[in-house]
């Protein structure tokens, strides 16, 4: 299993970005994929999660009405749409998934496939 991200990088506050994560070796066409962010000093924490097949979705309550979630099924890849960023959203952002379905929450634990993580980068 491999969970590739792209698309982290600087921005100026108010700014937008789109975050990819291509998804490889799964065995079932049911699955969910979530994102998290890690700022320095801070916990690591649960942004948003899709259903691939479904499109649940879910957001934390930090970006809800600035993120979305989409999904290209044919090709494997999750996106999460940026808006709206403020300095606070700097952060390593990390998705991860599980080969099953579930109604997904943000506060998902125990992901047991993870990529390697893209940076954002937002500045006043």
């Amino acid at each position: 299993v491999q969970l590739v991200e792209s698309g982290g990088g600087s921005v100026q506050a108010g700014g937008s970005l789109r975050l990819s994560c291509v998804v490889s070796g799964f065995t079932r066409d049911a699955y969910v994929v979530h994102w998290f962010r890690q700022a320095p000093g801070k916990e690591r924490e649960g942004v948003s999660c899709i259903t691939i097949v479904e499109g649940v979705e879910d957001y934390s309550s930090s970006v809800k009405g600035r993120f979305t979630s989409s999904r290209d099924i044919a090709n494997s890849t999750v996106y999460l749409h940026m808006s709206s960023l403020k300095t606070e959203d700097t952060a390593g952002d990390y998705c991860a998934a599980i080969n099953e379905y579930y109604a997904c929450t943000c506060e998902d634990t125990g992901l047991p496939d993870w990529g390697q993580g893209t940076q954002v980068t937002v500045s006043s």
